[in-house]
């Protein structure tokens, strides 16, 4: 095989790398779409109604609020109503 041959086959191999890795970042946001929108269910975060080790859902980053401080509120990942002292898996420290 000729230099050039070997060159193009390499130029041709990257491309296809830089392709695939882009589909692959597509994906990857995607799915983090989807996880941000709240789609995730309950049984598959293990999410329980009561804290666990100390940690709850209103001292996770995923927490969003409800109207007062005791009041039902939502998270970014999982779908439904989330109990303030309530936790799952995704449980993760603010920032």
């Amino acid at each position: 095989m000729s230099e050039q041959s070997k060159f193009e086959t390499r130029r041709e191999l990257l491309k296809k790398a830089a392709g695939l890795s882009a589909a692959a970042a597509v994906a990857v946001v995607g799915a983090a779409g989807t996880a941000h929108a709240g789609g995730m269910s309950k049984a598959s975060v293990q999410y329980q109604s009561t804290p666990k080790d100390g940690h709850q859902c209103d001292g996770c980053a995923l927490w969003v609020p409800g109207p007062t401080p005791k009041a039902m509120g939502t998270c970014k990942a999982v779908a439904g109503p989330i109990d303030p002292t309530g936790w799952c898996t995704l449980w993760a420290p603010k920032g």
